[in-house]
This record gives C-alpha cells, structure tokens and sequence, in this order.
C-alpha cells in the first residue's frame, strides 16, 4: 500500500490534487534527508526510515501562469499507521495499492501533481521493489 495525500485547497499551485506522502524544499545549510524528514513530520505528523531511491528533473508550464523546474529526490519509507496531517498543507490522505492507484491516473489523470505522474509513469521501477 502506498499513502498519499491531497495537497491544501491554501497550496499556491496544484491545490487538491493528489500526491506522493510529502515534498519539501531544503531551507539554508538542510541536507535533503533532513529536509524529507523535517517535512514528513510537519506535513503528515511522522517520521520513518526513509531511503533515498532516485532523482530526476523536469519542466513544467503550470495552469497559473507558474513555471516548475525542479530538481525532485526520491525517498521511499515504511509506515503502516494514520498519519496526523497539518491541515495547512494536506486536505486528505489515503491508503492505495499501486495497482488502483495506476488505473486511477489513467481513468482521472486531471486529479493528481504533474511531479507524481512522472514519477509513477517513468519511475516506478525504480520503487516497486521496495
């Protein structure tokens, strides 16, 4: 089962779509690691082993106008309780398996982060084995 949550209706762009459990942005002197961390427990209020499985880039014109150009490192952890989401930066959570999850995206692609679908449509090798 993997979790994700649906970012804030409050979120600047990709508000309500659905995504990977958390994302960050490192702040002055982070390492990546402790910035997945140190976002893992204020966006969904856990931590966890986390390993670091891959990165990769895209670019991105946004329906607002906004410009994605992101360097995205990818963590993988295990976790098999509810998460206590900060409702400033999650709408909802849920509990899927990778098989609904992947006729999900096909059948209602609008509903999930252009970032999630790269990483389910060109990565998923790269994590199933987890």
């Amino acid at each position: 089962m993997l979790m994700l949550q649906r970012r804030s209706s409050k979120k600047y762009h990709s508000s309500l779509l659905w995504t990977n459990t958390c994302c960050t942005h490192p702040i002055k002197n982070e390492t990546i690691l402790s910035a997945a961390h140190r976002c893992l427990i204020e966006e969904m209020g856990f931590d966890c082993f986390l390993e670091k499985k891959f990165f990769f880039t895209y670019y991105k014109l946004l329906n607002n106008g906004l410009i994605e150009n992101e360097l995205d490192h990818v963590f993988v952890g295990y976790y098999d309780y509810s998460p206590i989401i900060n409702t400033k930066e999650v709408d909802n959570w849920k509990w899927i398996t990778l098989k609904e999850l992947i006729e999900d995206i096909k059948i209602y692609p609008e509903s999930y982060t252009i970032w999630f679908k790269i990483i389910m449509n060109n990565y998923l090798r790269k994590i199933i084995n987890y």
